[in-house]
């Protein structure tokens, strides 16, 4: 729409809250407001967003959000990025990023700014702290794209939030693992105003698919539906591999011929494998899928449903942070049965020593 007469909508649709005795004048948005917020929506709806026109912050640089800014930079888009250990953002610095010294500071610097963090509280803290979260230095027009598997509830506060400062927010939670990040090949589950999530599609297609599920929160809900499934398959692979270990299987031809049939999963693809090797280090953590688990079963509470898939895989999860295995990725519920079964599959060879 051109410039003028969208200036010309948005004064015509406020003329008529000046002229009401019913709302206090005070109360009212400044008309230098209106006129920048209509502005920014003409300005962003007029050209595709690309390294030219558009400034990207990052928050939140561990195992995912590393590699996924690392598309960004190498796409040509200008980088700024935040993250409470220096180290983890110094390969993104030696590739050209800039750093700034608060998520305040980063979003001043940006027109979208991602954030990828471990736990909800970390998503409130570094987008809605009133002095040093990103909206407090985000220009209006600019928006919030939380990648953060986090609450449904907290993706709608920050929504009002970021509309009551004239900004957009989307939540885009991602499923794929550190393969996909690195690969460029991860889910995102996209929530909020379709518009703003289209007009974002050049910086999403760089990082993985995004799939639009609907309104605000709906890409948190669509992310903890894809643990849920995922939760109940790990379990099933470990329990397999178990299982064909105490039958005196070859495991790793086992996997092979399973993986091509029916029992074949994205999960068997990425940690089958590790599971054999004793590859524990995580491409996501056992510590961040408790909390995702923990989440889901919060939400099955209110909605009144029973998932007992979810509840056992929740249990044997904690079981391993109660190990002290947190920091391990989730391929490691290997642990958890073999500690029931008492067996190891720790030295695990072409030949079984399980074999009767």
């Amino acid at each position: 729409m051109p410039l003028l007469p969208l200036l010309l909508a948005s004064l015509s649709r406020h003329s008529s809250s000046y002229s009401s005795i019913s709302t206090p004048f005070s109360l009212l948005p400044p008309l230098g407001l209106i006129l920048r917020r209509s502005m920014a929506t003409a300005a962003a709806s007029s050209e595709p967003i690309s390294p030219a026109n558009t400034r990207v912050g990052w928050i939140g640089t561990g195992v995912m959000g590393r590699a996924m800014c690392s598309h960004l930079i190498s796409a040509g888009y200008t980088l700024t990025v935040f993250n409470r250990t220096l180290s983890k953002a110094q390969p993104l610095l030696d590739m050209g990023a800039r750093l700034a010294d608060s998520p305040s500071s980063l979003a001043s610097q940006s027109d979208v700014v991602f954030t990828i963090v471990g736990f909800p509280s970390d998503v409130r803290h570094v987008l809605l702290h009133p002095s040093t979260g990103a909206l407090s230095g985000l220009r209006p027009g600019g928006v919030l794209v939380d990648m953060t598997t986090s609450e449904p509830s907290l993706a709608a506060e920050i929504h009002s939030a970021a509309a009551a400062k004239g900004c957009h927010s989307v939540d885009a939670p991602v499923s794929g693992g550190d393969r996909g990040a690195k690969s460029g090949t991860l889910a995102i589950f996209a929530g909020g105003d379709k518009g703003v999530v289209d007009r974002l599609n050049p910086l999403f297609a760089l990082m993985g698919k995004v799939n639009y599920m609907g309104a605000t929160g709906k890409g948190q809900f669509a992310k903890l539906a894809n643990q849920i499934t995922i939760a109940s398959t790990m379990v099933g692979l470990v329990e397999g591999i178990v299982y064909a270990y105490k039958a005196g299987l070859n495991v790793e031809s086992f996997l092979s011929a399973i993986s091509t049939g029916a029992a074949g999963s994205k999960s068997l693809d990425l940690y089958g494998g590790r599971i054999l090797k004793r590859d524990f280090e995580a491409g996501f953590y056992v510590n961040h899928f408790v909390k995702d688990l923990g989440i889901c079963l919060k939400e099955c509470q209110s909605m009144g449903l029973a998932l007992p898939g979810l509840a056992l895989a929740h249990q044997l999860y904690l079981s391993l942070k109660a190990h002290g295995e947190g920091n391990l990725g989730t391929q490691a519920l290997i642990l958890a049965l073999e500690r029931m079964n008492n067996v190891s599959l720790e030295n695990l060879g072409a030949s079984n020593p399980a074999a009767p």
